[in-house]
């Protein structure tokens, strides 16, 4: 079908796409530096656009978050081949990725909040966390293991569990430092794992 002369259907297209990234990105934000209960008029002014715009989109809070966190699997997912391709080697390409990591997953623990009652709709969007994610962890640690950088033997989702637990903890301590911690936890990997063997019992 050709679009008439003066027709503003592919501006308001456009418009509305538009909006809908400004909306997701400013909520990605304000989420991360207010908290998931932050006032959502405060993603609509960091947007730029008002409220009615904002209840267009998302009209729930669970809406809002959700999608956002749908983007950032997307954004997080995304992000892997695009290191792996400009960073100076495969380790600073893993180490960059799970720094990303790590901010996107102060949005997943405020997802929680939301799905509560809904433990299908939560396990579901678990689910499409751990397949998009875990395959490209996976690229990058193979990647790191085949240049010589990463000799520790883990597997993609062990990383994951241990990068998210370590997180975890932001929560309960303010003068928790979880990207220094990470970062000591993914630099050990540069080294082999020790043998050890347990005390006997006295």
């Amino acid at each position: 079908m050709t679009t008439e002369p003066g027709n503003p259907a592919p501006k308001r297209r456009a418009d509305v796409a538009r909006n809908e990234r400004a909306l997701l990105a400013a909520a990605a934000e304000v989420f991360a530096t207010s908290g998931v209960d932050a006032p959502v008029r405060e993603v609509a002014a960091a947007a730029g656009v008002g409220m009615g715009t904002l209840y267009r989109h998302f009209p729930t809070r669970a809406d809002l978050m959700v999608a956002v966190y749908r983007h950032q699997i997307d954004a997080c997912a995304e992000a892997g081949p695009a290191l792996l391709a400009s960073a100076p080697s495969p380790f600073a390409a893993l180490l960059d990725w799970v720094h990303r990591f790590v901010d996107f997953l102060a949005t997943k623990h405020g997802v929680a909040k939301v799905w509560q009652g809904d433990a299908a709709g939560y396990t579901a969007l678990h689910q499409l966390f751990l397949d998009r994610l875990v395959p490209v962890l996976s690229d990058l640690l193979d990647a790191a293991t085949e240049s010589g950088e990463v000799v520790a033997d883990i597997r993609p989702y062990e990383l994951i569990r241990a990068v998210g637990d370590l997180v975890a903890w932001t929560v309960q301590d303010p003068d928790y430092d979880v990207r220094r911690i990470v970062t000591l936890l993914v630099t050990g990997l540069r080294q082999a794992q020790p043998e050890w063997t347990p005390s006997p019992p006295d």
